[in-house]
């Protein structure tokens, strides 16, 4: 019986092994940051944000002349571990249902907060629910102008009650917001849409 020496089959295989990780590693030269436009005119680090927005548990948010409303499903990844709560409120009058990341949603959430006490605090009264969620978009944007920082993986939906009425938006990671009667965000939207 004959045995080969040990490291000659190798040097060919980790040579392998580390290319492969190279070509793993980088897509391509275009999505390495948020600030790089690729010859086709996308980002593609915004847009792999709005693909983790797809792929989160779906929210839906309705209003009517007098009432807001925003729901989430409430599932646990395995029967050993608790649910992520995906729904936050922010004031007394506004709440925010998220889809995507939920550590990024938290981050958000606690911005949000934060601005209605300052505002509370400052002129006595609830911040208006529009101002708010463009300030948040305002935020969301800022992370495609900047070398370093990432996208926020998360799309919002925000229901309040102002001096002018029930209102829903929702904001994605690319900073825009609308304002919605209904809308549904994350997996299965559509059909919820429909």
């Amino acid at each position: 019986h004959r045995s080969a020496p040990c490291s000659a089959p190798r040097v060919p295989r980790e040579a392998a092994r580390r290319e492969a990780k190279h070509a793993v590693m980088f897509r391509n030269q275009y999505d390495t940051d948020c600030i790089t436009w690729s010859p086709a005119g996308r980002i593609h680090q915004i847009e792999y944000a709005m693909e983790a927005v797809k792929q989160g548990s779906a929210a839906v948010g309705l209003r009517s002349k007098t009432h807001a409303l925003v729901a989430s499903i409430k599932k646990s990844s395995n029967e050993l571990s608790s649910y992520q709560k995906k729904i936050f409120k922010i004031d007394d009058h506004m709440g925010i249902a998220i889809a995507g990341l939920v550590p990024d949603g938290r981050v958000l959430a606690k911005y949000m907060r934060n601005e209605c006490m300052n505002y509370r605090f400052t002129y006595d009264g609830p911040l208006q629910v529009g101002r708010l969620v463009a300030q948040v978009a305002d935020k969301s944007q800022l992370g495609t102008q900047r070398a370093g920082h990432r996208p926020y993986g998360v799309g919002l939906l925000v229901a309040g009650f102002d001096q002018t009425g029930p209102h829903i938006y929702q904001t994605c990671p690319s900073g825009n917001f609308w304002e919605y009667h209904a809308f549904a965000i994350g997996s299965r939207s559509q059909a919820a849409r429909t």
